[in-house]
C-alpha cells in the first residue's frame, strides 16, 4: 500500500469513524487493555509506513459506542488519495471500527479543543427482547417521561456540573453549555438526547441515572436540583451502563477545514 505525495511539508488531517465500543477499553490507548486508538494507530502507521500517534475527539468509556468520532494526526508529506487511504485503512482494522473520511485541516486544528458541540444519545428498553443488550438498556419499569424532561429544563438552566462528573477527576473547570437535552419515547423505547459544547468524564451517564431517579419517583424535580446546586457527586444518581451510550455527532466551525474538499458525504 502506497500513497503519492504532492510535497514533503508536514500535514494535518482528521479522520471522521465510527465503532461499535462493545469489545474494548474505551477509545484511548492505554497498557494491557484493547482500545480503538492504538488500533487507529497501528492501521495509520502501516499505511503511512511512519509512527503515527492520533489525538481523539474525547475519551470514551469502556463499552461506550461512537457513529461519528473524530481524531487528528500529523503525516510528514501531503496524502493525495485521501478515500484510497480510507479503504485501506478500513482492509486493516476489524470489522466493528470503520473509517469514513480522511479530511486536511489547517495545522493548527485539534480534534478535541476545535469543536464546538457535541451530541450524545442514550438508549434504553422496557421490553426485554434477545436483541440490542449490547446498545441499550433494559429497564423492567418504565420511568415518566414527562418528569424527565421537565428535569431536562432543569438542567438547562445550569453551567456547573461538578455533581455528574466522575469523582477525582483532574480538570480545570465542570463548566458546561448544554445546548440541548430532552427525551423521546416511541414503543418501548426511551432515547435522551444532550448536546453540549464539552462532557465531563461520566457526565451523561450520571445525568441519565439521576433522572431515572426523578422519573421512578424516587427524588422530585426539587430534588433533582437540590443535587446539581450542592455539586456533590455522591449526591447524583447511579452512573447508568455503558452499552446504552452513542456519541452521534461532533461539529467544528468550516474555517478549520481546508477548502479543496468536499467536507462531507
Amino acid at each position: 500500500m502506497t500513497f503519492a505525495y504532492f510535497n514533503n511539508m508536514p500535514q494535518r488531517y482528521f479522520i471522521r469513524l465510527a465503532y461499535d465500543g462493545s469489545r474494548y477499553h474505551g477509545w484511548q490507548q492505554q497498557n494491557n487493555a484493547l482500545s480503538i486508538e492504538h488500533l487507529v494507530n497501528e492501521a495509520l502507521g502501516t499505511v503511512l509506513r511512519q509512527t503515527i500517534k492520533v489525538t481523539g475527539c474525547g475519551r470514551t468509556d469502556a463499552g461506550v459506542h461512537a457513529e461519528e468520532f473524530y481524531a487528528h494526526f500529523d503525516c510528514d508529506s501531503a496524502i493525495e488519495n485521501k478515500d484510497s487511504m480510507a479503504y485501506n485503512l478500513n482492509s486493516l482494522l476489524p470489522n466493528d471500527i470503520v473509517i469514513h473520511q480522511i479530511l486536511k485541516v489547517k495545522e493548527d486544528a485539534h480534534a478535541r479543543f476545535s469543536a464546538v458541540r457535541r451530541t450524545y444519545k442514550y438508549y434504553i428498553n422496557t421490553r426485554r427482547t434477545p436483541f440490542g443488550k449490547e446498545y441499550e438498556f433494559f429497564m423492567h419499569r418504565k420511568p415518566d417521561i414527562v418528569l424527565m424532561n421537565q428535569a431536562s429544563k432543569i438542567l438547562m438552566e445550569y453551567h456547573d456540573f461538578s455533581c455528574f462528573s466522575k469523582s477525582h477527576t483532574q480538570v480545570n473547570n465542570f463548566i458546561c453549555r448544554i445546548f440541548e437535552a430532552g427525551w423521546q419515547e416511541s414503543g418501548d423505547r426511551l432515547v435522551f438526547t444532550i448536546t453540549a459544547n464539552r462532557f465531563l468524564r461520566n457526565m451523561v451517564r450520571a445525568i441519565v441515572g439521576t433522572m431515572l431517579d426523578t422519573g421512578l419517583h424516587k427524588i422530585t424535580l426539587e430534588e433533582f436540583r437540590q443535587v446539581i446546586e450542592n455539586g456533590q457527586r455522591s449526591g447524583a444518581g447511579m452512573s447508568v451502563p455503558a452499552q446504552g451510550l452513542f456519541l452521534t455527532k461532533v461539529e467544528y466551525p468550516e474555517e478549520i477545514f481546508r477548502t479543496d474538499q468536499p467536507l462531507f458525504y
